[in-house]
């Protein structure tokens, strides 16, 4: 069995030597900034009742599930991006990731630096309407929230709820159609704190697999997949993600400044 250090010098070598890897990142990539898993022992379906977040629930309770996600969002205000995300975001800005596709609402690889990001389940930047489609920024509605009111859209008065993918809801569409060309596309594809249990993310690493392409998992636990991983590296992302950046970066000749801190933006 190969130790982990070999483990991250060949995850490195396949990623430096693609001509278009993407990243897809689970809730294991946010748990780092403190942002709890879905279903791990401490995950938030643990202590908040999963059915709070059915659309079929929110439709016809719309205050009760708005009172739980309050306290949710407060939470997340003061979390910042960690090791993994930086890491990310270096690997994508110097283009040796074409692209990151998550599973996570909470925006925290934008803030790392990372420029193009496919959200999967949605963000946590607008409210939507469920009547007419239209999006405010979700701190109004947050702010309504607060005053124990409803939130309501301001163009039709319609019940607005928080622009991520309820359970219930399909993904959006356009998202997830630009996730699946991306996979086709790619030769490489680096699965990052996701144990690939949820549909139809999952079968993002099948295609680029079928593709021929090389499958990279860093995750901590059990993965759900019916593909084998060309590389599987059981430890932290907040851990091996840089290791795998700096020596990806050596690899391409290029600085790992900024593969374990923050990436600066083009002027």
């Amino acid at each position: 069995m190969d130790s982990i250090l070999e483990l991250i010098e060949n995850a490195a070598r396949i990623l430096a030597g693609a001509k278009h890897a993407i990243a897809l990142t689970g809730a294991g990539v946010s748990t780092p900034s403190g942002i709890p898993d879905f279903r791990g022992p401490k995950g938030l379906w643990r202590r908040v009742p999963p059915e709070l977040f059915d659309i079929s629930y929110f439709m016809s309770d719309p205050m009760s599930t708005w009172r739980v996600f309050l306290e949710l969002y407060d939470s997340l205000k003061s979390v910042e991006p960690n090791p993994a995300h930086y890491s990310l975001a270096w690997l994508e800005k110097n283009e040796v990731l074409k692209a990151i596709i998550t599973q996570n609402i909470d925006g925290l690889h934008q803030r790392a630096g990372s420029r193009r990001v496919i959200e999967l389940h949605g963000s946590l930047e607008y409210a939507v309407c469920v009547e007419c489609g239209r999006r405010v920024p979700l701190e109004e509605a947050v702010e309504m929230a607060r005053l124990q009111r409803v939130p309501r859209c301001p163009y039709c008065g319609g019940v607005l709820k928080p622009d991520v993918v309820f359970f219930g809801e399909p993904l959006p569409e356009r998202e997830l159609m630009e996730a699946f060309q991306l996979a086709r596309r790619s030769d490489a594809i680096l699965v990052a704190g996701s144990s690939l249990y949820v549909s139809p993310a999952n079968i993002i690493p099948e295609i680029v697999k079928r593709k021929g392409g090389r499958v990279i998992i860093v995750n901590v636990g059990e993965i759900y997949s019916p593909i084998e991983p060309d590389i599987l590296i059981e430890a932290p992302v907040e851990d091996a993600l840089p290791r795998i950046c700096v020596r990806a970066a050596e690899r391409k000749g290029f600085s790992p400044e900024g593969c374990i801190g923050r990436v600066s933006q083009p002027a």
